[in-house]
């Protein structure tokens, strides 16, 4: 999750389980759950979302679409996954404001989950251009916005949909971005998300989305998955 903010906007802060988030002063909005930025990432995006694809489809290989790159955590937990699964990974993510190393490189993620080669060269790599990080896991960085990129239709099986708060950023949530994040996704793609708001859910079903209210992570109540199915889309 990212916005356009200046160094002198936003701070470090430790949440509940130790990990770092971001803390926009200017938003009063943070990029992470204040209960604990792993435990949220992995609880949301790996557990609900990774893991959860990987036993229903038993896939040799997945396409990500992440909706804001921000700090990296989701990549790099993804990239964790990875190792322990051996399934190729394509992995997009759009990100319009990057943060810079003085930033991320103070973050201390790869204290509890390693990987801090990894975590540089998620960073580090280059915009714009499609790479492989590791034999299993290809990386491409669009430094656009989810309204200015263009996506190909059913081209990802998997959406981590990671933007600010629908009270921060609502344009977007909009039922045309979500519809244009539904075009992309493949038969039987997954779409998961923190927000669990009604209005969010009425979209997702609108765009016939076969769309569950699952426990959240700590100290969140809900989240919600979404399946692109046949049976819901007629």
């Amino acid at each position: 999750m990212a916005l356009n903010m200046t160094k002198s906007s936003m701070k470090i802060i430790t949440t509940s389980d130790g990990s770092h988030s971001l803390l926009n002063e200017e938003l009063n909005e943070t990029y992470h759950s204040v209960h604990g930025a792993i435990q949220e990432s992995a609880h949301v995006f790996i557990k609900n979302g990774l893991d959860y694809y990987i036993q229903k489809v038993k896939p040799q290989s997945i396409s990500i679409l992440e909706v804001g790159f921000g700090t990296g955590l989701n990549a790099l937990l993804t990239i964790h996954r990875m190792l322990e699964t051996f399934v190729t990974i394509k992995y997009t993510t759009v990100e319009p404001y990057p943060l810079g190393e003085e930033v991320w490189s103070a973050l201390n993620y790869t204290q509890t989950i390693g990987l801090k080669e990894h975590f540089t060269a998620l960073h580090r790599s280059s915009w714009e251009k499609e790479g492989t990080m590791l034999p299993h896991f290809q990386l491409l960085k669009l430094q656009t916005t989810l309204q200015q990129v263009q996506l190909q239709p059913k081209s990802f099986d998997l959406i981590y949909f990671d933007a600010f708060a629908p009270n921060k950023q609502p344009e977007m949530w909009t039922f045309p971005m979500l519809e244009k994040v539904v075009e992309a996704m493949n038969m039987d793609a997954v779409f998961v998300t923190y927000c669990a708001k009604g209005q969010l859910k009425r979209d997702l079903k609108t765009l016939s989305l076969m769309t569950e209210t699952l426990p959240g992570p700590p100290g969140k109540k809900e989240m919600v998955r979404a399946i692109k199915s046949k049976f819901n889309s007629g």
